[in-house]
């Protein structure tokens, strides 16, 4: 007669621990993400496409890619002229650099969203400087949307 035993987990509380995570994201992102395409699939595809080709929604189209487009060209230009200096050269502060150049990758993008989102706030160290030029008396209307 030959038993066998249950070989412990690495692991322990794996399956609570994944079910537990599972019931979350079904919670909190699937159930809503779900409503938002049944909500979409009601409405019909004359209102999609009005909604999608509104003049506000073409010009945010725009701003984005455009912004994209531009942070782009300035990123390329730019990184290529610091790796080829990080590369060739040998300067005080090299190391600072090389860090500052690995900083975004080991910075996650929702701590990176918080950090921008408290500097350019309207109350935030660089925003409070730049509140009044961009909602000042020469600013287009668009500039000042949230107000």
């Amino acid at each position: 007669m030959h038993i066998h035993f249950k070989r412990p987990s690495i692991l322990p509380g794996f399956w609570p621990s994944f079910g537990f995570a599972t019931l979350y994201l079904s919670l909190i992102v699937l159930v809503p993400l779900s409503a938002v395409f049944l909500k979409t699939a009601t409405a019909g595809w004359s209102h999609f496409w009005g909604a999608v080709t509104s003049l506000p929604v073409l010009a945010s189209y725009r701003l984005s890619f455009g912004a994209s487009f531009v942070a782009a060209a300035v990123n390329a230009v730019f990184g290529f002229v610091v790796a080829w200096i990080l590369v060739r050269y040998r300067f005080p502060g090299r190391r600072l650099v090389d860090a500052l150049v690995d900083l975004p990758f080991a910075l996650p993008t929702a701590v990176a969203g918080i950090a921008l989102t408290t500097l350019y706030a309207e109350n935030g160290w660089i925003g409070r400087l730049l509140a009044p030029w961009v909602c000042g008396w020469h600013s287009p209307g668009w500039a000042c949307w949230w107000r």
